[in-house]
């Protein structure tokens, strides 16, 4: 359960006294103090165009530097994606593939949508992902459930045409191959032209191959099941069996009828499906299974191949998710040996993480939280050593320069509040050098020569910039200013916009929680509501940033609201200490922290302290039904936003991670559990969900809805035909947002 922010595109006054980092007013030569008020409205933050600009998406560098390309959505519709060239030279950008022009529109299939789902972009339509030929001269195009070839003058030849799609389309590493699952069995094809030739031929049923399985692509960040050697001798394929999954029966519950599906999914305390790893040539042949070790019981959490092709890393999961062992596979015969392990500790889990690289000598970049801090080590020989080092985190590897001996990664080193790009010595632990500039969150991705930057950042008054660095950071051209100019579609509403201001406070056990505010303009004498949004969950939670919020909380703060937020304990970015204390107690220190936060406010001179809502999508709305629950009257209304009330009907990886399995472990199920005590909530509370959510089922809100009206408790619902986890789409984003606000502007706004 990746966090979830319907509508919200989040980066997260008070006194001095509790330390707070008040944002600069705008100077007067600063657009946002010069520009014409002009109020926001439903019709501009929903429309079709995005206020926060055109952003480009999945940004590349070609093979030979002189190509950056991107998808872009088009003008009338931020929902279709086209891609798009610009020349690194010469700056001229032009449309490679235009997904009108080239798709047919074909519904596509059930497992394209629910990877789509997976990964965030199941609004998306038109161009999602490509791939680029090796050479640089080709880029493989999937657009409505085929594949299409491209070349850089802007020809496009048709690949494939079935009904069933591909997915996991990828070109190989040398350009030889197309490759692709189609009806659950691995597939290659000659980039040059040929017969399409099974590489596996036993998929079908329950039985998959070169797919992740669900809970790899929900939680565990990995989005395929077959990998191929840098040379293409060999392809590692995964093959998982859902035979002995639980069927849950879900229906997906739309305008014109309903759709019954037959899902396999592992609720918490279920079997997982049975994972094998084979590695075999590209035609199938001399196929060979990986030892995975005796106990069938574990996830097959990460799978690359060493640069030279030698040999293949396997990260192998315990299911407690308390061992980590890093395998070094012979493709030869599929034996295994354990370079190194990972272990929790007595109330802690194993965060799985991308930031690792193979180097040419051997050795590897991997990322710990051994000391209590995700940090880098370099494991070679068998010893470690640690490059970084402090109360601090890093948060991404962007790139390793072994000619130079520098890694690049991202991390909170500067602020916890801003992501920063840093670099540092590869041998040794080292000061990181910072090479991007205060004030911003930043993110970055770095070509495979490692002499360019693709850098993104945005702040609380500038939605996201992309641009072009070299090594050390400087900036060598704009790739997206996005600058908030004449013309830009936020101009208009600049005069309005309102600071965001920062500040601290304390947890019970002494630890620093941080907290971000909206306010409207502050009449003297006056008191406001607040729009108290949260999150709340472990793993990817921190919502308080540096960064753009998007224009809904202006919106909020324009409408009278004062939007306030804040990181409890058990967020992700403060360290194991933080996040642990979270650990077979989901629910407890979460609302607690963000009691504190309600207080906080409620100690401030210009918040009417009987008009604090609250809001939570996902996890979020999970807290929304704990904190009305645990804390009666302390909010005047919480609008829940498709919630997991009973984490027994959440899945594996998520759920036992923070609670354990509740077969031995049942207290910290029915303790964690919201349903139980709905019948409790006395305050104003609205149930919203999708009613074809098939991450966190419909039956979460049915459960809570059928306890409350048992015990004829109060509340109001809306629940969203055809709607997935993330409500939304043309007129539906308004349509919620009408929703919600109506329901807080009755309750909470108008209370006498």
């Amino acid at each position: 359960m990746r966090a979830w922010l319907l509508g919200l595109a989040l980066a997260s006054s008070g006194s001095a006294a509790m330390a707070a980092d008040q944002a600069q007013t705008p100077a007067a030569s600063d657009p946002v103090a010069t520009a014409t008020p002009t109020g926001l409205t439903f019709g501009a933050v929903f429309g079709a165009t995005d206020l926060s600009g055109r952003q480009p998406r999945a940004l590349r560098l070609s093979p030979d530097g002189t190509l950056l390309t991107s998808l872009r959505p088009r003008a009338d519709d931020r929902d279709r994606l086209d891609l798009w060239a610009q020349d690194t030279r010469t700056g001229d950008e032009r449309m490679l593939v235009d997904s009108k022009a080239i798709g047919s529109g074909a519904e596509l299939s059930e497992a394209e949508k629910m990877q789509r789902e997976r990964a965030r972009i199941g609004g998306s339509r038109g161009i999602v992902a490509y791939d680029f030929a090796p050479d640089g001269r080709s880029i493989l195009v999937p657009i409505d459930g085929d594949l299409y070839l491209a070349t850089l003058d802007g020809k496009v030849r048709r690949l494939t045409d079935t009904p069933g799609g591909e997915l996991n389309p990828v070109v190989s590493p040398r350009g030889g191959f197309v490759s692709f699952v189609r009806d659950q069995n691995l597939f290659v094809q000659p980039l040059d032209g040929g017969p399409v030739r099974a590489v596996t031929t036993e998929g079908g049923g329950t039985v998959h191959f070169g797919e992740a399985e669900f809970v790899a692509q929900e939680e565990m960040d990995r989005r395929t099941g077959y990998w191929w050697s840098p040379d293409e001798r060999f392809v590692a394929v995964e093959r998982f069996d859902e035979a002995r999954v639980h069927v849950a029966t879900r229906a997906a519950i739309g305008a014109t009828g309903t759709k019954v599906y037959e899902q396999r999914y592992p609720a918490a305390g279920t079997p997982n499906a049975a994972v094998d790893l084979y590695i075999m040539k590209p035609d199938g042949t001399s196929r060979v299974k990986v030892d995975l070790g005796r106990n069938a019981d574990i996830y097959l959490a990460r799978v690359d191949w060493l640069p030279d092709g030698s040999g293949l890393l396997v990260q192998r999961q315990s299911r407690d998710q308390k061992r980590l062992d890093m395998l070094r596979v012979d493709p030869a015969t599929g034996k295994s040996t354990i370079l190194f392990t990972e272990k929790a500790g007595a109330r802690s889990w194993l965060n799985l993480s991308d930031a690792y690289h193979a180097l040419a000598d051997g050795s590897l970049i991997w990322r710990s939280e051994r000391d209590g801090f995700g940090h880098l080590y370099r494991f070679a020989r068998g010893r470690w050593t640690q490059l970084t080092k402090g109360a601090w985190v890093v948060t991404g590897l962007v790139g390793v320069d072994e000619a130079k001996g520098k890694v690049f990664f991202t991390g909170n080193q500067t602020d916890v509040l801003e992501q920063h790009l840093y670099s540092v010595d590869i041998a040794r632990a080292s000061a990181p050098a910072r090479l991007t500039e205060r004030g911003w969150w930043n993110s970055a991705t770095m070509d495979a020569s490692t002499t360019r930057l693709i850098v993104s950042r945005s702040s609380p008054n500038q939605p996201t910039q992309v641009y072009l660095a070299d090594a050390a950071g400087q900036r060598l051209s704009w790739i997206n200013e996005n600058a908030v100019a004449p013309g830009h579609p936020y101009q208009p509403y600049l005069a309005d916009h309102q600071p965001t201001q920062f500040g601290t406070l304390k947890a019970a056990d002494g630890s620093t929680l941080h907290w971000k505010m909206i306010t409207p303009p502050l009449d003297p004498g006056r008191k406001y509501p607040v729009f108290f949004q949260h999150y709340g969950g472990p793993g990817t939670g921190q919502q308080v940033t540096r960064g753009w919020a998007g224009p809904l909380p202006q919106f909020l703060a324009q409408q009278g609201w004062i939007w306030f937020q804040i990181d409890n304990r058990g967020s992700y970015n403060r360290g194991k200490a933080f996040e642990d204390q979270i650990y077979h107690a989901m629910g407890s220190v979460e609302v607690e922290d963000q009691l504190a936060g309600a207080n906080y406010l409620k100690s401030l001179a210009f918040v009417e302290p009987t008009k604090i809502a609250t809001y939570g999508w996902s996890y979020g709305g999970y807290m929304s039904l704990k904190m009305l629950e645990k804390n009666p009257g302390v909010y005047a209304a919480a609008v829940a936003g498709a919630p997991v009330s009973d984490w027994k009907l959440y899945d594996t990886h998520y759920t036992e991670r923070y609670l354990g399995d509740p077969a031995k472990d049942p207290q910290s199920y029915a303790g964690s559990a919201a349903v139980q005590d709905a019948s409790a909530i006395r305050d104003p509370l609205l149930l919203i969900h999708g009613m074809a959510d098939d991450n966190v089922f419909l039956d979460n809100s049915t459960a809570v809805a059928a306890k409350m009206q048992a015990s004829a408790t109060p509340f109001e619902m809306m629940f969203y035909p055809g709607q997935t986890h993330a409500v939304g789409g043309s007129g539906v984003a308004e349509h919620l947002w009408r929703t919600i606000l109506g329901f807080l502007d009755r309750t909470v706004k108008e209370r006498k």
